[in-house]
């Protein structure tokens, strides 16, 4: 298991350059160090509320591959913050939220909260039309009490008003089904939402119904009925990711 601080993702360093704008969702003009203005695959598709900041740094992944309409993929925004330093960096690449769980998972740092898994499979169909993907779906080991399967649902969080971490930024109408899901699933398995909180400054975790009512009532309603809720928070620098540990949480942004 490894603790709070330490490094759970290594990649080669990202480069770092200052963003200009970010248009057609997909799309985000950054000038680098040495002056170059190159456009980046922004794979956030959401408003990204709290965390686009024009004028402000940003870093990079340079991938060129024939296979590929962008060499640039933006991965990670420097952004105000409420903590001594004055900023943070965020993680806004929404394919890594999924990933950063299961490998936090597999080093064993939510061993108290699921016991030991034996496997774990991502996007699995389910749901009461079986018109859904699960994020991870988890199989204990033969050790543990509890022999249910457990249903993961991942959600990128990156909004918050100081150390309060909120999620959704937007309405959502996707993250309300899946609510909906999870609550389907129990008793008869384990339902969990991880909120992914991809940064470091957040103390706390609540549901954003200023940005969606709908799915903070769906929220409190699955919270009623069983599904569990644990905020995994996690720290993000040049080359690496840390593991931040476990934030808790409450059913409103008000309490």
């Amino acid at each position: 298991m490894i603790e709070i601080g330490e490094t759970i993702i290594k990649f080669p360093p990202l480069i770092e350059g200052i963003l200009i704008k970010r248009y057609k969702r997909f799309l985000a003009d950054i000038e680098l160090e040495d002056g170059e203005v190159v456009t980046a695959h922004c794979a956030n598709t959401g408003p990204m509320k709290g965390v686009l900041w024009p004028g402000r740094r940003v870093r990079l992944k340079y991938s060129p591959s024939p296979k590929r309409k962008l060499d640039w993929s933006w991965e990670q925004a420097e952004v105000p913050s409420h903590n001594e330093n004055k900023k943070c960096w965020v993680g806004i690449n929404t394919s890594l939220p999924n990933k950063l769980i299961k490998h936090s998972i597999e080093a064993n740092c939510l061993e108290k909260q699921f016991g030991q898994i034996s496997s774990i499979k991502p996007e699995v169909v389910y749901g009461l039309e079986r018109k859904s993907r699960i994020d991870l779906l988890l199989y204990p080991s033969i050790k543990n009490e509890d022999s249910r399967k457990i249903f993961v649902e991942v959600k990128n969080t990156t909004w918050c008003e100081d150390s309060l971490a909120l999620f959704p930024d937007t309405v959502t109408t996707r993250g309300q089904k899946h609510l909906i899901e999870l609550m389907s699933v129990y008793p008869e398995s384990r339902a969990v939402l991880i909120p992914c909180i991809s940064r470091s400054d957040i103390e706390l975790f609540a549901p954003g119904d200023m940005a969606d009512p709908e799915y903070g009532r769906l929220f409190r309603e699955a919270l009623a009925k069983g599904v569990e809720v644990i905020p995994c928070a996690f720290g993000f620098f040049i080359d690496h990711i840390t593991w931040e540990g476990i934030r808790p949480f409450q059913n409103s942004r008000e309490k």
